[in-house]
């Protein structure tokens, strides 16, 4: 029912299979459908008449013709709710970055990633392949995030997870705790694959409910040159196995993925050459704004169907077929900064390739318009070193547990937060990130 759009009919269900005696699981499953199926009305908000006026902000000539030639090339995002159709919010903003002659008629607007200097060619992807050390950045962070006033009733306690970096040897070291608010909190283990720290804080009436961190790491670049003769299949031992295997909802070896791969694959055998292909492949779906991934059932299969997908969809659609072609790949994410202003939550992975090991990749910055293997394929096994590592795997338990359903269900980049009502989702908070480079290593 959901699927089909039938919103009213599945709770009207819901409601009825949620007065029998269910185990927690099956209980927990119904009342998420009936969060998620909230979360997507939220997102998709734009009726059809209201189409124009949201495009033509970007697009000012825009007319009701174009509207209907957009629709009819599949441009302009949509789901059917209770007999109507609603266009996603972000439509407008994403037919920019889906059709370059929309693109054209926009007057003075860069796509979003025209605005990050790492993702052309640039002075630091050559720093890091000519170095003969590793390039360090030393960054300084503060994170903070404020609860809107009366979201929660005054003398609650609101629970708050912070993202927080976790080392990773090599990549991101020396991680310093300078300051929190409030100063009484809880640091997960370095080893949480969705590193935290958590805080308590009482609401008061009519004031924000405000918690801050601050904190500085190094940024560690890694670029090592791939030999593909050199390049041989992995054996599934038992610490690569996990990364070799389907994980519901968002990693599944599909029949359409399938088929997609082999026709993206052909017959190379070569596990690098392998890799370019999937990643030349993924790297060609252009970039838009997401949707919520708790609101997506499948994320790889939906990146790969959409005709757009954003970072962490790319990601999980290349994790995807490079498992399906026995190369191990995980998930890695965070914030990404640049060499000037630019910055942004991102995420990224790895993939193991022998005799290399784990190198980390970047599909979304994607091959470089470079002069030689190294900075064309730099991010295929490179990195740069304006990273914030919080995860090393996606859909992870916290630590302390959260109680209630997380507001990001996959990544952990904002922070989630809740009191003894539930869990307050991203309407009813703001984050704010700051960050500057305090040595250049």
């Amino acid at each position: 029912m959901i699927d089909n759009g039938h919103y009213s009919d599945a709770r009207q269900h819901i409601d009825k299979l949620l007065e029998k005696s269910l185990q927690k699981p099956e209980r927990q499953q119904l009342l998420f459908e009936v969060e998620r199926m909230r979360r997507i009305e939220m997102e998709f908000t734009l009726r059809r008449g209201e189409l124009l006026a949201s495009i033509q902000r970007y697009i000012p000539d825009a007319t009701e013709a174009d509207v209907e030639r957009w629709d009819k090339a599949g441009l302009l995002e949509s789901k059917v709710i209770d007999g109507e159709r609603r266009f996603f919010g972000k439509t407008a903003y994403n037919l920019v970055h889906t059709s370059d002659a929309a693109a054209a008629r926009t007057p003075d607007y860069r796509r979003f990633t025209d605005r990050a200097p790492l993702y052309e060619l640039h002075p630091h992807h050559q720093e890091i392949i000519s170095a003969e050390e590793p390039v360090r950045r030393r960054i300084r962070i503060s994170y903070s995030l404020s609860v809107d006033p009366d979201a929660v009733p005054a003398g609650e306690t609101v629970r708050a997870w912070l993202p927080f970096p976790k080392p990773v040897q090599g990549r991101q070291e020396n991680i310093a705790l300078l300051a929190s608010s409030p100063a009484r909190h809880v640091l997960a283990p370095e080893a949480q694959p969705q590193r935290t720290i958590y805080f308590e804080k009482q609401a008061e009436a009519g004031k924000p409910v405000e918690f801050a961190v601050r904190y500085e790491f190094d940024s560690i670049a890694r670029h090592i040159p791939i030999d593909p003769e050199r390049v041989s299949p992995v054996k599934a031992t038992k610490k690569l196995a996990p990364y070799l295997q389907e994980r519901a909802p968002h990693i599944q070896f599909t029949p359409s993925l399938r088929a997609l791969s082999e026709r993206i694959v052909g017959d190379e055998t070569n596990p690098y050459r392998i890799a370019r292909k999937l990643f030349a492949y993924v790297d060609s779906i252009p970039w838009a704004g997401a949707r919520e991934y708790s609101t997506i059932r499948n994320i790889s299969q939906y990146a790969a169907e959409a005709g757009h997908a954003d970072c962490g969809q790319q990601t999980l659609l290349l994790i995807t077929l490079l498992r399906m072609n026995g190369i191990p790949a995980r998930w890695e994410s965070g914030w990404e900064f640049s060499p000037s202003t630019f910055d942004t939550m991102h995420d990224w992975g790895q993939l193991y390739l022998a005799p290399y090991g784990w190198m980390p990749m970047d599909v979304t910055h994607g091959k470089l318009a470079g002069s030689s293997e190294s900075e064309t394929w730099f991010y295929l096994g490179g990195i740069d070193a304006y990273r914030l590592i919080f995860n090393s795997d996606f859909s992870q338990p916290f630590h302390p547990a959260k109680e209630y359903f997380r507001s990001e269900t996959v990544d952990s980049q904002r922070g989630e937060v809740e009191w003894r009502g539930g869990n307050l989702y991203f309407d009813q908070w703001d984050y704010s990130l700051e960050w500057e480079v305090v040595d250049q290593g």
